[in-house]
Formats: C-alpha cells, structure tokens, sequence
C-alpha cells in the first residue's frame, strides 16, 4: 500500500452527523436564511465594512454546516462582484472545500460498485487515505497493475439524494422569499436557480469532468508548457474518476521553487499565455485556477488539477476582436458596449445607457496606463459599486471569465508582485495577429480605415445627443416621466405612518393577550404572543426612526 489507513480525527460538519429528511433540511435552511436576513435587517441600510465582513464569515460557516449544495453556492456566488459587496466576495471565494474526507470503507464500496470489480483486481496498490477532500467526493493515490501511478477521485455517498431534497427546499424557499421581499422580484432568481442545480447535476457525473479534461488536453497537445492529466476511461465511471498522478510543486510554494531553480516570473508569463489562449482561441477556459489546483512540474511547465469547472464563450470573431480593441484604444464606449454585446459577453437590454456609462468609466480610468495587477483590488470594488448602482447583471460566462482572472491576478501576484499584465499580453496579442495571416492584418486594415473615415466626418456634440435621442425614441426607449416632490414626500410619509399604527396595533393587541394568557396559566401561548409582540415593537421603532429621519431630511432639503 502507499498509505496506511488512519481515523479521521477532523469535526465532522452538521450535515455528516445527521440523517437527512425533508423536514430537517427544512428546518436547517429556512432557519439558516431567515437568521442570515434577520442580521441584515438589524445592520441597517449602511452597515460598516467590519460588519460585513462578519456577517459574511458567518454565512460562510452557515454554507459549511448546510453541506455540499450551499459550499457551491458560495464558490459560485465568489465570482459575483455585480451583487455582492468586496466582503462577501472575498469571504466566499476562502469557501475552498473545507469539509473533512469521509469513511475510506465507503469510498471503496463506492469504487467497487461503480466499477463492478474488487479494488484489488484495478488497482495494485491503493492509498486508504485521501490526500485531498472536497464537497462532492476526495482524491486517492494508486497504482495500476500496469505500474502507472494515478490518482482516483470517489464521489460522496448519497449525494444525488441530498441534493434533490435541497432542491425542493430551496424552490420553497424562493417562492417564500419572493412572496415577502418585493425587491428579489427585480432579479430572474428562478433562472439562477434552474442553471444552478442544473450544472450542479452535471458536476456529480464524473464522466462529464473526464471529457473536459480530454478537451482541455487536446488544446494543449502541442504545447510543452502546460501539462494536462490522462483520463482512463476503463476504470472510471459516474462516481469514479482515475486520472494519471502528475507530480508538482504548488504554484505558490515559492521556496519549493526556488529549490528546483524555476523562476516564478517565468511561470506568471506561462500562465498568462496560457489562458490568452483560452480566452482568445480556444474558448474553452479553466474557471477555478486558485493554487490548489496549480502545480508546477520540476522542469518549469504548469500542471492544472480538476476538471469540474470549466467554462465556454462564444467562437469570438476576429474583426469583432478587432474592433473591440480598437474601441479599446479611442475610449468609444458605445462601440465596443456593441461589440461586446455581439459577442455575447454582455446582455442586451432595454435601455443601454447605464452598461454604457459604466463602460466609459472603465475606458477613462484604466486604460490611459497599463492595469497592474497591484490595483485589482481596487478595481473590483469600483465595479462593485457601480454595479450597485446600475439596473443590470452580467451572464453567467462573464462572471466566470471575471472570477478566472481575478483569482489569476491573485496568483501572478505572488508569484511576481511587479508583474503587469499589459506588458505580458502585448506579444501574444502580437503573435496571434500575425498567425492569422492577410485575413487578420485586412481586417485591422478595414478597421483603421472606418476610424479616420468616422474622425474625418465626425458630428458635433449636440448632432451626436440629437441622433441618439431620435434612435432611442424610435427603439420605444425613451419615457417621460412627470412627479411632484412635494406629493412624493408626502406619501413616503403616510406610508410610514400607517405602517406605524400597524405595527403598534398588532403589538399592542399581542401584548394584552399574551398577559391574558399567562394569568391563565397558558404559558407557552403567553411566550409565542409576547415573542410576535416584541417583533412588531421592534419594526415600530425602526419605523419610527425612519420617518424622524426623513422629516428631518426634508426640512434640510427646504432650508
């Protein structure tokens, strides 16, 4: 054997310790939702930085305890800068599968199973304990009766079943949560649902992440400087992936590196090649390329792990290409919002002018100077607050393109802080072109020549704002709008009143009844009543202090 068997001596999470039924993940997850909007409610409309942060550990350990389902939902929710604050991003992406490995017996019963042989009759030697554990299965060493060394990837037990019981919870708690927060109606929580258990699904088919690695591998064939593990077919299934064992050095073990004289630079210039790659030819890129799942092989080439998120776009069209750089170049928002949205990296909507000013924004702040990977940081939370503040979402593949560069960044980071990525991607930009031969050269050609035609006949100002309100007239984009300040104020203020005097009534009245019922010895009504009336007083007073609040407002407004 390569190991020994040995107890599992890290705490087991609430899901592992108790058997799962409708009702108690009912109970688990609508308690662990309504406790999570309860603490955003009590935070108020501007909670400080410390107490998000803390709100988002909590949920952190909140998804941990839930299990496999919401450890997802929070590795999914890291790549969603346009609706999470930089706290709860940040938070989620630490969500790096931190649960503990389960019963070796039950991996190899799993394996026999699936593969409908003993264990020892695939493989000659096997490592009873895993050398790594994740949300949906752990990772075993081995080695076939052939002398390859390889590496076995189970799946969890009964993982199918709690996720269909998870998936009916969470559809009752949507419909709930829609019910009762008119503001979720604005987003196609629906949909994310849907999509959600929809690729959730597909991760517990081993088979599917088998045939990315194919994929992945192919388009590497040629190419020394990335190495991608062989799949073996013949001894894996559903549930049970065996994959040749590629040793490596993780990406950010830079003493290790530095023992085996590989330069980190070098390895930054490789990675980033790598998925210009992805991105620009292939379309077909590795979404989850964090150090775990990066490794350096002792002759300097990068070795990715885990096949399970991987992420396509659209066949990019090269004069699409072209014109997005160019737009790129003279800081036209508007066409490059165009091209962007032809290659289907941005959602067409009704009205595009605030994904437009968003775009300018971008174009002016960042690309007057190279974006260093220093400043991601602060770009992110940048787009954050614009996001905040504009009426739309990017589509799934944008995330995912965005959480594969961002955790890349972080990565490049360590290995070079001094690295910048313009000046790394400039040569291969450079190469593509001309690999693309008369066809790519005619195009920029094209493109060239429609910039100075545009410059030469460029309007003026006021004709270009008179062409766009026409269009937008003509599009049914345009709508007037008429509204009285005064009428507004004052009905914002009667609504609070009257939801006031509701709360206080209801309060009032559960108050008088639960006394009633604990002079007649009912006392755990009495509890329930006292309990219903304590959450009315509560929204009475932060009722009350939002109208004191607005009264106040409007007479600074009049002075």
């Amino acid at each position: 054997m390569l190991t020994t068997a040995q107890p599992n001596s890290k705490k087991l999470l609430r899901w592992q310790k108790v058997k799962h039924t409708s009702f108690s993940r009912q109970r688990d997850i609508f308690g662990a939702a309504f406790t999570f909007i309860f603490f955003l409610w009590w935070d108020g409309r501007s909670p400080s930085s410390e107490i998000k942060l803390k709100r988002a550990k909590w949920l952190v350990r909140k998804m941990l305890d839930l299990g496999p389902t919401f450890i997802k939902v929070g590795q999914s929710l890291s790549t969603r800068i346009d609706l999470f604050p930089p706290e709860y991003v940040q938070a989620f992406s630490e969500l790096q599968d931190k649960v503990p490995a389960f019963d070796s017996r039950d991996a190899i019963a799993i394996l026999e199973i699936e593969l409908g042989k003993s264990l020892y009759s695939v493989y000659r030697d096997f490592s009873l304990e895993p050398i790594a554990a994740a949300s949906l299965g752990q990772v075993h060493r081995g080695v076939l009766h052939t002398g390859e060394e390889v590496v076995i990837k189970v799946q969890r037990p009964k993982l199918r079943e709690l996720f269909d019981l998870d998936r009916v919870v969470c559809a009752q708690l949507l419909k709930v949560l829609r019910r009762y927060f008119k503001w979720m109606k604005q987003y196609d929580l629906e949909g994310i649902f849907a999509e959600f258990f929809t690729i959730l699904y597909q991760e517990i088919d081993y088979r599917q992440e088998g045939k990315n690695a194919d994929r992945f591998r192919a388009n590497f064939a040629n190419n020394p400087e990335v190495v991608v593990p062989r799949v073996y077919w013949e001894y894996s299934s559903a549930k049970v992936l065996t994959l040749e064992f590629v040793p490596g050095i993780k990406v950010n073990d830079l003493p290790a590196l530095a023992a085996n004289n590989i330069d980190p630079k070098a390895i930054t210039e490789i990675g980033i090649r790598c998925y210009l790659k992805q991105f620009l030819q292939d379309g077909f890129f590795h979404a989850d390329p964090h150090p775990g799942n990066l490794a350096v092989t002792s002759g300097g080439s990068l070795v990715f792990y885990d096949y399970g998120m991987m992420s396509e776009v659209v066949t990019i069209d090269r004069e699409q290409m072209v014109k997005s750089f160019l737009a790129i170049l003279r800081k036209d928002a508007n066409s490059l919002v165009d091209t962007l949205t032809a290659m289907g990296l941005i959602e067409k909507v009704g009205d595009m002018t605030a994904i437009k000013r968003m775009m300018k924004f971008v174009l002016e702040r960042f690309t007057d100077k190279p974006v260093d990977i220093k400043e991601f940081g602060e770009i992110k939370s940048e787009l954050y607050i614009i996001f905040e503040k504009q009426p739309f979402r990017l589509p799934p593949k944008m995330t995912y393109l965005l959480k594969s560069l961002s955790t890349l960044a972080g990565v490049a980071l360590i290995l070079d802080p001094e690295y910048n990525f313009k000046s790394a991607a400039q040569p291969f930009i450079k190469s593509l072109i001309v690999n693309q031969g008369g066809g790519m050269l005619g195009a920029i050609a094209r493109q060239t020549q429609e910039f100075i035609s545009a410059k030469i006949n460029q309007p003026r100002g006021t004709e270009i704002v008179l062409r766009r309100l026409e269009e937008r007239l003509d599009q049914g984009e345009l709508r007037v709008q008429v509204t009285s300040i005064e009428t507004d104020r004052a009905l914002k203020q009667i609504k609070l009143g009257v939801k006031s005097l509701i709360y206080a009534c209801i309060g009032g009245f559960m108050l008088l009844s639960g006394t009633i019922l604990l002079l007649g010895n009912f006392a755990n009504w009495a509890i329930v009543t006292f309990a219903i009336a304590a959450w009315n007083f509560i929204y009475l007073w932060r009722t009350l202090g939002q109208l004191s609040f607005r009264e106040k407002l409007d007479e600074f407004v009049e002075k």
